[in-house]
């Protein structure tokens, strides 16, 4: 069984693809089922509630969008995929992401951002709730990520 360790980059790209599409999918029916469910009532939603679910929605799905051109444009363009392979292998960049939280940040911030997105839909209390813990969530990351990139000196080990 191969590990994404063993894959090559042009490998890696296209699986990246793969998943932005199923994203993409998984998207749109999220929509469906939120819109079966009674779910984006705007009698029953706030304004920042209903600004937050189009502006999260709407703009996820152009996002998602967007990368996937941005991933198709790099496997066409060997110099790209060149260039962009450099600044994801780089070494600084890796220790800021792990330093701001790495992976398991950018999941958890994710999954808020679904709660906070459902809540915004159905329930105004608890879209409140989730929509501070996702705020508070990206400000900690964000000052953490500038904390270690404003740093001088050699890093500790």
């Amino acid at each position: 069984m191969k590990t994404c360790k063993r894959l090559t980059y042009t490998r890696k790209i296209q699986w990246r693809i793969r998943a932005l599409w199923a994203l993409l999918a998984g998207m749109l029916v999220y929509m469906f089922v939120i819109g079966e469910l009674g779910g984006g009532d705007s009698r029953i939603m706030t304004p920042l509630a209903g600004r937050f679910s189009r502006i999260v929605f709407f703009g996820g799905l152009v996002y998602v969008v967007w990368r996937i051109r941005q991933n198709k444009k790099l496997l066409r363009s060997r110099q790209l995929l060149q260039q962009q392979m450099k600044t994801e292998l780089d070494e600084r960049n890796q220790y800021l992401h792990d330093k701001s939280g790495g992976i398991v940040a950018d999941i958890l911030l994710a999954i808020l951002l679904f709660v906070t997105l459902t809540a915004s839909m159905f329930d105004m209390a608890a879209f409140y709730t989730a929509f501070s813990v996702l705020a508070a969530a990206i400000l900690l990351k964000a000052a953490a990520y500038w904390f270690y990139s404003h740093q001088d000196g050699e890093r500790p080990l």
